[in-house]
């Protein structure tokens, strides 16, 4: 198409950010207002997307870009997006204007009149700045424009986590500060780590074309094309270690077991509004990229590591379940809970079947959804409270019903209730698990139970029970706060009931993506008989 939508939609949010880091130190409502108003312009052109896409339309992508950038390295600047993509865009730029108006005064406590320091401009401005990083990684065909973007994204989360954390704790304000900068450092490390491996692999992918093609590339359609016409073939031990280094990056980011321990860190002292951004935005760049690169790039390598990576998505199901149970902190429980989620994502994606694939990609959206209204109640109980621990609470439903009623249908959503969007994916990953591998798909229901238990238990130790005389005056859910959560809850609702435009755009996605995997779905094990006809009739008689 000659009109560039998709750098539009990723360069509004890059505008906004340069545009309220530079409203004056002294209107901090204006870089507030400015900020919400590029986040609102950036939802218009992603829902421009939606109406633009086409499902069945031929080809994998849609909405092309294609530009010569680094023409001496094959690099690119190519975007285009298919419908696991456009329906992770759509995801982020509906959560980013819920995420400025859930943090509308939380950068407030760290203003003085004498600073000349604007933190307000800077905390609205780099939300902005991690989506437009986001939507591109979403948007790019070429391996090392995404890379880029998939690495960059980590610095204004990193000073988000840092600068801008959570100051509702049972510590002093330099104990509570020295934990937000090391939530933010193991942050960092974490996924420089992997993405410094990736890099690795990035390089050996275009060594690899370099040889075989005559001239080195990076375009996931060029490299995909290139193995369908047999021009170009990865030995076993090299397809093998450049899938390890692109999965090993994703499942950080992910994050999966063992490889998890960075997220609770980072929920926990972050505040509200950013630990959404984090689990809810960022971390579903990770799971994205495998089903885009991992897959696509690597097929054999990713059914070869197939039965390793089921396990550790079967053992991140359980143990972060386990230890949400457990959980005396309200945001490191939803933390953990997440990293059970993540599990099941990861599940879905590696059964190798399309229920299971479509299940992921929607549990991708559905999560962002459900952990996003309950996160953000959660915050707005803490801040009234100025505490994380959950027995610091008791008796919420009778003094605050609002609040008590979006956090009972948020945590009915985590725990994946029928009649509840998480509830559709959740019983597509694992029936799309069990179909082709029913010992793990049989095990992965226990996350079911403790999903129940844990979130249940916290609803009745902080909202049921006599009213403890700290929440005794506790306001409400307000205007602004129910603006941001009743949207989500009525999103929940909606695609509970009636999940069919997510699916209508996700699975042909899917199914190219299975293709290029050369997968199919395990028939049925039980013969299907042919339906009596009327000449089967007369032959009986």
């Amino acid at each position: 198409m000659s009109f560039p939508l998709l750098t539009l939609t990723a360069a509004v949010p890059a505008l906004g950010a340069v545009a309220t880091a530079a409203v004056p130190a002294a209107r901090r409502t204006a870089a507030k207002w400015t900020a919400l108003a590029f986040s609102l312009a950036t939802l218009v052109l992603a829902a421009v997307q939606l109406v633009r896409f086409a499902p069945g339309a031929k080809g994998p992508f849609q909405l092309t870009e294609s530009h010569a950038w680094i023409k001496d390295f094959g690099v690119r600047y190519e975007l285009g997006v298919d419908g696991i993509a456009v329906a992770l865009i759509a995801l982020t730029a509906v959560l980013v204007p819920f995420v400025i108006l859930a943090g509308w005064h939380d950068a407030d406590p760290l203003e003085t009149k004498s600073s000349r320091w604007r933190p307000t401009q800077g905390f609205f401005a780099l939300i902005l700045m991690v989506e437009a990083m986001v939507l591109i990684a979403f948007e790019a065909t070429d391996v090392f424009l995404f890379y880029i973007f998939f690495e960059a994204m980590l610095i204004p989360m990193y000073f988000l986590i840092g600068g801008f954390g959570d100051r509702a704790g049972e510590h002093g304000e330099a104990e509570t500060a020295a934990q937000r900068s090391y939530a933010a450092v193991k942050f960092l490390l974490y996924n420089l780590a992997g993405g410094l491996i990736m890099l690795a692999a990035v390089i050996g992918l275009y060594a690899v074309t370099a040889h075989q093609l005559g001239a080195g590339t990076f375009s996931l359609q060029e490299i995909t094309q290139a193995r369908a016409d047999g021009r170009l073939e990865f030995a076993t031990t090299t397809e093998r270690a450049l899938f390890l280094g692109f999965f090993f990056a994703f499942a950080v980011k992910a994050p999966l077991w063992p490889l998890h321990t960075w997220l609770p860190n980072a929920m926990g002292e972050a505040t509200a509004p950013v630990a959404v951004l984090i689990t809810a935005v960022v971390d579903k760049v990770g799971t994205f990229a495998m089903l885009r690169f991992c897959l696509q790039l690597f097929p054999e390598a990713s059914k070869w590591a197939t039965p390793a990576i089921l396990v550790l998505s079967l053992v991140s199901i359980l143990y972060g379940a386990l230890l949400a149970v457990g959980q005396r902190d309200i945001k490191r429980l939803i933390a953990y809970a997440s990293i059970s989620h993540f599990g099941f994502i990861i599940l879905g994606i590696f059964a190798m079947t399309t229920q299971g694939q479509s299940g992921a990609t929607l549990y991708m959206v559905n999560h962002g959804i459900s952990t996003a209204a309950l996160m953000l109640v959660a915050g707005f109980l803490i801040s009234r409270r100025g505490s994380r621990l959950i027995a610091d609470y008791g008796g919420v439903q009778k003094v605050a019903p609002v609040l008590a009623g979006t956090f009972l249908v948020s945590g009915l959503a985590t725990l994946s209730l029928p009649g509840l969007a998480p509830f559709v994916s959740e019983f597509l990953v694992l029936v799309g698990t069990f179909t082709r591998h029913p010992v793990i798909g049989g095990i992965a229901t226990l996350g079911i139970v403790l999903a129940a238990l844990y979130v249940l238990v916290l609803y009745q130790r902080t909202m049921t029970g006599p009213v403890r005389e700290q929440v005794r005056r506790m306001p409400d859910l307000r205007a602004r706060e129910l603006a941001v959560v009743a949207p989500l809850i009525a999103l929940l609702l909606f695609l509970g009931v009636y999940p069919k435009p997510l699916t209508k755009i996700v699975n042909p996605a899917v199914e190219h993506t299975m293709s290029q995997v050369h997968k199919t779905d395990p028939r049925p094990d039980v013969p299907v008989k042919a339906p009596v006809t009327a000449h089967d009739v007369e032959a009986a008689k």
